[in-house]
C-alpha cells in the first residue's frame, strides 16, 4: 500500500481498537459514537467515514471472510463439490478461536459476551451472514447455469451458512461456560465435523466440478 492507504488502515484500526476496548469494558449500547472519536482522537464524521454504523465497528473484519469463503469455492480443484470446499473453510480456525494464549481467551470472552448482551448487535449479525449466504448462492448459480427460479443454490447455500451460525452459536456458548483453550478448539472442531457429515447425506456430490470443465450445464 501507499503512504495514504497504509495511514487509512491506520486510522481505521484505532478507531476500531477504541471501540473494542470501550465497548468491552462498558457494553455496546453504553458507548457512543462522539466518545469512541473523542477517544481516539478523531472527529465523529472521521468514525463514520470508515464506518457506516456504530455495529461495523464490531463486525468490520467480516468482509475478509465473506471474500475467503467465495474465494475457496470458487477456486477449488476440479472434481472437488462445493461441499468439500466449504468443509475446509470452516475448519480452519481463525481469529481469537485460533490462539491459545491467555490474552486471546479474555479478549474472545469479553468478545462473547458483549455480543450475547446486545439485541443490536446479533440483528446486525443476522444480516451480514445473510448477505453472505446470497453471495454464496448467486456464485452456485453462475457456476450452475441456474435461472432465477432454481432454488437449489439458495437451499444448498443456506443449509451450508445455517452450519456455520450454528457453530458460531455452540462456540460462544462454550465460551461463556468458561471452556478453554486446546479443548474448545477441539470441541468446536468436532461439531464442525459433525455438521459436515449431516450435510454430506444431501449435498455431497451437489456442484462436483466438471473434470475437465464443461459448459455450466455440465457441472449438475
Amino acid at each position: 500500500m501507499g503512504l495514504r492507504e497504509r495511514k487509512k488502515q491506520q486510522t481505521r484500526e484505532l478507531i476500531a481498537e477504541t471501540a473494542r476496548r470501550l465497548f468491552t469494558e462498558r457494553g455496546f449500547e453504553r458507548v457512543t459514537v462522539a466518545e469512541i472519536a473523542r477517544t481516539a482522537d478523531v472527529s465523529e464524521q472521521t468514525v463514520y467515514n470508515y464506518f457506516p454504523t456504530k455495529e461495523d465497528l464490531v463486525y468490520w473484519r467480516l468482509g475478509s471472510f465473506e471474500e475467503e469463503l467465495l474465494g475457496t469455492i470458487r477456486d477449488r480443484e476440479a472434481g472437488e463439490t462445493v461441499l468439500a470446499a466449504f468443509g475446509r473453510f470452516l475448519l480452519a480456525q481463525r481469529g481469537l478461536l485460533g490462539k491459545v494464549d491467555p490474552q486471546a481467551r479474555e479478549q474472545l470472552t469479553a468478545l462473547t459476551r458483549m455480543i450475547v448482551g446486545s439485541a443490536a448487535l446479533q440483528a446486525r449479525e443476522q444480516q451480514i451472514f445473510a448477505g453472505y449466504t446470497a453471495s454464496l448462492a448467486r456464485l452456485l448459480a453462475d457456476e450452475l447455469g441456474a435461472d432465477a427460479q432454481d432454488i437449489e443454490p439458495w437451499v444448498a447455500a443456506n443449509a451450508m451458512m445455517g452450519a456455520h451460525r450454528a457453530l458460531v452459536t455452540y462456540a460462544r456458548t462454550r465460551v461463556l461456560e468458561g471452556a478453554g483453550q486446546p479443548r474448545l478448539a477441539r470441541d468446536v472442531r468436532a461439531q464442525a465435523e459433525q455438521a459436515l457429515a449431516l450435510l454430506e447425506h444431501g449435498l455431497g456430490r451437489y456442484a462436483r466440478l466438471a473434470k475437465p470443465a464443461g459448459p455450466p450445464a455440465a457441472r449438475r
